[in-house]
């Protein structure tokens, strides 16, 4: 029986700043749309900044400290958290600094395998890693997920056997937890994974961003610590859960039996993080558990308020809670709407949604919502969308 989620320390994150406070941001989520669209799209959230991390920025700025990034404060602080909220036994040896998440799959899918050589998603999937991917010279080869919207082995079987056939090199990146269906996977999941991979040869990175936004009914299981994971790579940061995007940084981890080619990596010509995203990122993993805390027990409520939302003014889409991730998949194909439902949505409703087929196949006729913002807005959000539905 799952335990009840402990009492956050904190206010919620999502309830600090009001639709006032948040039109006065330039950020993306903010600038692309008109003043009278709500934008629920863009893996932001709308929350202040947690107070450890502003303390540290402001330090740097005062100091002046505006240098390069430096030693291993960093990885330190993930082997650390990983241990704490994981159980999770890392060593700092085993990773690497890299600029951002998607810079270092790419780097290590591009060290394993070569121009014109598969790499195996899982769509519908996170849109980077198609356009990436193809930009360094991978075809991109879909395991799509089964209708539940987990991993449908037989589906990626399938993708690993053509992968490979031939005898050349093959990789899988997996979205864990996974972007945009929220699904968070077992470890019974990862080990079925993981002997696949083995059997036919496939390397493994996993994008492991959302690690730390897993609701209390669920867990997070690091690829790397299930049996057969220790041949693989895996990419983290804070900058999903502490909304840190603005200030970049991420690191490689590698698994036990990978080492050589870690050290190969690691001194390898690549962008290393930004200053102060090592210092926004340390403290996060160090001191930012509280407000963490906090931000998840808002973003339960949040999600179980869009399954009541849904049901009582989008009757037709099907809403699948997440298990993990502040990112929703809403299934609009009941609903009477011609096209892309993010069109209809914006055009009709004035929300910004993602639009499903950008994350490839089993997309269309889904949208992706963000719930991590105040639940008056989201509330608003689905009440305009669902009188969208009825107009005319």
């Amino acid at each position: 029986m799952a335990l009840p989620a402990p009492e956050p320390l904190h206010p919620n994150p999502l309830t600090q700043l009001t639709l006032a406070d948040l039109r006065r941001r330039t950020s993306a989520k903010w600038r692309k749309y008109d003043p009278d669209v709500l934008p629920l799209w863009v893996a932001e959230m709308d929350v202040p900044l947690a107070a450890p991390i502003r303390a540290e920025l402001e330090r740097a700025v005062t100091d002046g400290d505006m240098g390069y990034a430096a030693g291993d404060a960093y990885t330190d602080a993930l082997a650390e958290f990983a241990d704490r909220r994981w159980g999770w036994s890392v060593s700092p040896g085993q990773m690497t600094t890299v600029a951002d998440v998607i810079t270092g799959y790419t780097d290590v899918l591009c060290l394993l395998t070569e121009p014109g050589d598969q790499v195996i998603v899982n769509s519908p999937v996170y849109p980077p890693f198609y356009s990436y991917l193809r930009a360094a010279g991978r075809e991109i080869t879909e395991a799509p997920l089964g209708e539940d919207l987990r991993l449908d082995f037989a589906s990626l079987e399938e993708a690993f056997a053509s992968a490979t056939a031939g005898g050349r090199s093959a990789g899988y990146l997996l979205c864990s937890p996974h972007n945009p269906t929220g699904i968070a996977h077992t470890r019974a999941e990862l080990e079925r994974v993981a002997a696949l991979a083995d059997q036919y040869g496939v390397r493994v990175v996993v994008d492991e961003i959302h690690a730390p936004l897993v609701y209390a009914d669920h867990g997070f299981v690091p690829y790397l610590s299930v049996d057969g994971g220790e041949r693989g790579f895996a990419l983290h940061a804070a900058s999903k859960t502490w909304n840190l995007a603005g200030i970049p940084a991420a690191i490689v981890v590698g698994g036990a039996a990978v080492q050589t080619e870690l050290a190969r990596y690691a001194g390898s010509p690549h962008h290393g993080p930004t200053h102060f995203g090592v210092l926004a990122q340390t403290v996060a993993y160090r001191d930012g558990e509280p407000w963490l805390d906090a931000l998840l027990a808002g973003l339960d409520e949040n999600r179980r308020l869009l399954a009541t939302l849904v049901d009582e003014h989008l009757a037709g889409a099907v809403y699948r809670m997440p298990e993990a991730t502040y990112l929703t998949w809403l299934d609009c194909r009941g609903l009477d709407i011609e096209g892309d439902p993010s069109s209809h949505f914006l055009q009709h409703a004035r929300v910004a949604l993602n639009s499903g087929p950008t994350f490839g196949t089993g997309g269309a006729g889904h949208v992706r919502l963000n719930i991590a913002t105040h639940p008056d807005v989201i509330t608003e959000a689905v009440r305009r969308m669902g009188a969208s539905t009825h107009q005319g």
